[in-house]
């Protein structure tokens, strides 16, 4: 999030206009909160308590990054002069309303599992790159995954196989590359079962059916079972997938379901940010 907190900064710097709106109010120091207006899951404070430490703010922050939160709870309490508190309001918002709401789809989508499969959300990358940070600590705290697999993996999508013209003459060139192969079907060169079959013949261990077409899912599956492979090679599901499709998609036992704007589209958490107190005087 390193460009991102540049932008930031830059932000921050002097600003003639709130110099001259605050001018003349001497040591008075204001208190604010932060408050969520909805029940769901909380993301965006690293980067919050870190423009907070930027601007010299005192912070006491009741929520961390995962945790639940509900409608009317307070996520912190702020003391700082009245022309930090001004500024902190349009940027603290920011900073937690749309990644509370990304975390808050991603939960949703984990408890629809139940533990049952693995979900990941890799659209996160399509992001602007200077809040691609953000987005990603987003679906973390929600408790998707960012990655199909753990273990070091090599993805080939549909533009490896367009360029080596097919989904075995992709995977033969990459057979000496480390790492676990991870090919995208989408039935361009034949179909998508006989891709699949390729795909196994050549020591793929993930296939990626990205088409969220439900007969692609079944055609794979069948092809997989059919050579014994099932239990041995991962598969994986993306494209339009909504929440409410997750129970069904369970059922069918795939081992990762890939799912993007359903999450990363997630409307924000709704919050408020208001003065509740103020003093004068020393700090």
């Amino acid at each position: 999030m390193k460009d991102l907190e540049i932008i930031i900064k830059g932000w921050l710097k002097e600003d003639p206009f709130y110099e001259e709106v605050f001018r003349g109010m001497g040591e008075k120091r204001l208190e604010a909160s932060l408050r969520s207006k909805s029940s769901g899951t909380i993301a965006g404070i690293p980067l919050a308590q870190k423009v907070t430490r930027l601007m010299g703010i005192e912070a006491a922050w009741k929520k961390k990054s995962g945790e639940p939160v509900r409608n009317g709870e307070e996520i912190a309490h702020f003391r700082a002069t009245p022309e930090q508190v001004a500024r902190l309001e349009n940027l603290v918002i920011g900073l937690i309303s749309k990644p509370s709401g990304i975390a808050t789809a991603a939960h949703k989508a984990q408890t629809l599992a139940g533990g049952k499969i693995r979900l990941v959300s890799g659209g996160w990358k399509k992001h602007p790159f200077p809040i691609k940070g953000m987005i990603l600590e987003a679906v973390n705290s929600g408790g998707v995954a960012h990655r199909l697999v753990d273990e070091p993996f090599v993805y080939l999508d549909k533009n490896y196989a367009r360029i080596f013209g097919g989904i075995a003459k992709t995977l033969q060139a990459v057979a000496s590359v480390p790492g676990t192969k991870v090919i995208q079907l989408r039935g361009e060169f034949a179909d998508i079962a006989h891709e699949a079959r390729e795909a196994l013949s050549l020591g793929a261990r993930v296939l990626m059916v990205d088409t969220g077409s439900w007969q692609d899912l079944d055609d794979v599956l069948g092809a997989m079972r059919k050579a014994k492979m099932r239990h041995r090679v991962k598969l994986a599901f993306g494209g339009r997938i909504k929440l409410k499709d997750i129970p069904a998609l369970v059922k069918k036992r795939i081992d990762i379901l890939d799912i993007g704007s359903a999450i990363l589209d997630a409307p924000w958490l709704d919050l408020s940010y208001d003065v509740v107190k103020s003093s004068r005087g020393e700090r």
